[in-house]
């Protein structure tokens, strides 16, 4: 990393704080950058491109691998998560949802837009989601696998980029 500082650092929220902790990652300085990244814009998808350019217009210049690092651990330990982005052939990053289970954060489905990348989750199909991927997991287990989590993930075109594209 530079000498040079950042202009901006973002504190660590406590319940992202003892994520970190249990995982035993440090607050770094790069750590608390990339965190600001996705807690100024909570519903944004970012590639490691994005993220790097972004950090570096901030003033943070950090070696690509080590962002790379960082963000996947981030996502190990559920402050982030990772998603494909199929039409760019890459993974973008978002903030991982407050709740604390586990079962909860991977059956919830969740809407993403294929112009803008911004993530909704759906809390509201939560309870039958839950049950299909209880029911997915269930039938992995009698097979003799051991899942630990459905993802399901919904694309389309959000609300906002509908209305500007007419």
């Amino acid at each position: 990393m530079s000498p040079r500082p950042p202009r901006e650092t973002a504190t660590v929220p406590p319940h992202i704080q003892t994520r970190l902790e249990a995982a035993g990652l440090r607050r770094t300085l790069a750590t608390r950058a990339v965190l600001g990244l996705f807690l100024a814009k909570p519903t944004d998808g970012l590639t490691h491109a994005q993220a790097l350019g972004a950090l570096t217009a901030r003033g943070l210049e950090i070696n690509r691998v080590t962002l790379y690092r960082l963000l996947d651990r981030l996502a190990a330990c559920g402050v982030l998560q990772r998603h494909t982005d199929d039409q760019a052939r890459t993974w973008r990053f978002s903030l991982a949802p407050l709740e604390t289970d586990a079962a909860d954060e991977g059956a919830l489905p969740r809407f993403e837009c294929d112009a803008c990348h911004r993530q909704f989750r759906l809390a509201d199909a939560g309870a039958p989601t839950r049950a299909i991927a209880q029911d997915l997991l269930d039938t992995l287990a009698r097979l003799g696998h051991q899942g630990e989590r459905v993802d399901v993930s919904v694309h389309g075109t959000c609300s906002s980029c509908v209305e500007s594209a007419a």
